[in-house]
């Protein structure tokens, strides 16, 4: 375990040697770039291998850093945290893969993009909230450049609106820590130490604070109403930044609402529990049907990233052991479907085809030019309705059976989410690969289409393989994920901060 900081280490050194290689060549960049991705998630994996499950964080680093304001650089993983690690090392790896075709600046769009894996891999490690929200912000501001210069449509407009909605949840977030720190004396800003003092605090503060911390961070869980930022973003974003934007930063805001806001403030939670649950279900349903009506391809996957994190805020509202572990595997599950998903729109057909307009896709034989491209999005679609024999599939059945157990009606109110993901992802297979001309309509000439790479199937046969791995096998992870949720922190989360 003591590897994994290293990651973070390796993720920022490959982001300087990537900017120094793009001086040369644009392969150069590439090839750095991957090296020093497939090193951060090697480290990530050689930790895993000698990982012992237990209940509470593992201490990996602990520096005083500001001792005048109680901060130390505190880094700490338990199983939530390796789980998350894991799979941003793999949408690393993957991203990169998809974006071989990156020529134009090609040293600055791997540095930023290679920062922004430092910066996630430092919030999944962060046991000082401090140090957790100076991660958080590291994240965020790559994101603004790799869609502003690098992205398709409207990416000024998209990278703007991303940024400020992310920016207005982390001035929430950091509202709503102060306020702690502040109230608890000024002593620490650890993660421990912050939930001590908190849980003398009376019960009208823990309400206001859990609300500003746990909306802060929900605002980039995708949580409706404060979802809109998602699809534009996803949209004018390039393909390896649509795979990070859904893959890994989305669950930066789950994670701090599931490491932050509920331990430090569970009578918070239990009584704002109710709001969050019926957003989720809202956001969950809305965001399905609007996918089902778009035109767009990229948009239809957008806003079905948006709905099935709505069943991770579900499984975290739920705020019991059972849909929790359902909801950390959720965030596994979505981030290599969602992944996938947008490599294959964004860079397998888009970068060919030159649209994304569903009534211009279904004249082309897809299925016969991109043979490859449409098993994979039919494999990654299934998984995104939750098909046994996938990953989605135990993630929303075990999030479903612990939100049962709080309330049945939000169970069957959010399983009506399910069969609309079915319905839009059905539609869109039919209409992008395997659609035929409207009638009377003459057939349209087939031309070939340019290949795909062998760094393009390299990362859909990665993300394929993890999805259909922990779909075959969720225990690989959830042995690591239940015993975190036994940690006297997140036993008061359950018990709702009652002793």
């Amino acid at each position: 375990m003591s590897l994994l900081p290293l990651a973070i280490y390796v993720s920022f050194a490959g982001a300087l040697l990537a900017l120094a290689a793009g001086a040369h060549s644009a392969a150069a960049a590439r090839w750095t770039a991957l090296l020093g991705a497939l090193a951060g998630w090697g480290l990530t994996l050689a930790a895993a291998g000698g990982f012992v499950p237990a209940a509470g964080l593992q201490t990996l680093t602990d520096v005083a850093w500001i001792p005048q304001l109680g901060i130390r650089y505190h880094l700490a993983a338990d199983g939530i945290s390796l789980t998350l690690v894991v799979l941003t090392g793999l949408a690393a790896v993957a991203g990169i893969l998809f974006s071989w075709n990156i020529g134009e600046r090609a040293g600055e769009f791997f540095a930023l993009y290679l920062a922004l894996i430092g910066g996630v891999y430092g919030v999944f490690l962060s046991a000082d909230a401090f140090v957790l929200f100076v991660f958080y912000e590291i994240a965020i501001v790559p994101k603004y450049f790799l869609i502003a210069n690098w992205g398709s449509t409207n990416r000024e407009y998209g990278a703007m609106k991303l940024v400020l909605y992310s920016f207005g949840g982390s001035a929430l977030v950091l509202a709503g820590l102060l306020w702690a720190y502040a109230a608890g004396g000024g002593q620490s800003f650890a993660l421990d130490d912050l939930a001590a003092t908190a849980a003398h605090f009376p019960r009208g503060q823990q309400v206001g604070m859990f609300a500003l911390v746990f909306l802060g961070f929900a605002v980039l869980a995708g949580l409706f109403p404060f979802h809109t930022w998602a699809p534009t973003g996803h949209v004018a974003a390039p393909t390896a930044a649509s795979m990070l934007l859904a893959g890994v930063v989305m669950k930066l805001g789950a994670y701090g609402c599931l490491r932050v806001a509920m331990p430090l403030f569970p009578i918070g939670l239990a009584y704002w529990q109710p709001v969050i649950a019926w957003l989720a279900i809202a956001g969950i349903l809305y965001a399905g049907f609007v996918a089902l009506v778009q035109e767009d391809f990229k948009f239809v996957i957008a806003y079905s990233s948006v709905s099935h994190m709505g069943f991770v805020l579900l499984g975290l509202a739920a705020a019991n052991a059972t849909a929790a572990a359902g909801a950390v595997l959720q965030m596994f599950s979505h981030g290599v479907i969602a992944g996938l998903l947008f490599a294959v729109v964004g860079r397998m057909v888009y970068e060919r085809t030159h649209t994304r307009q569903l009534a211009d896709l279904q004249v082309q034989p897809l299925f016969r030019l991109l043979p490859f491209a449409a098993v994979t999005f039919v494999l990654a679609g299934l998984a995104s309705m939750g098909m046994p024999g996938f990953s989605g599939f135990p993630a929303e059945l075990t999030i479903l059976i612990g939100t049962w157990r709080v309330s049945p009606v939000w169970a069957i109110a959010a399983a009506g989410g399910v069969l609309v993901a079915a319905a839009f992802t059905l539609r869109v297979i039919q209409l992008s690969f395997f659609g035929t001309n409207p009638a009377g309509a003459a057939a349209a000439p087939e031309h070939p289409l340019p290949p795909l790479t062998l760094a393009e199937k390299s990362g859909a046969v990665l993300l394929l393989a993890a999805t259909i791995i922990v779909g075959l096998r969720p225990d690989l992870l959830l042995d690591w994920i239940t015993p975190a949720l036994q940690s006297p922190l997140m036993q008061a989360v359950w018990k709702g901060g009652t002793p």
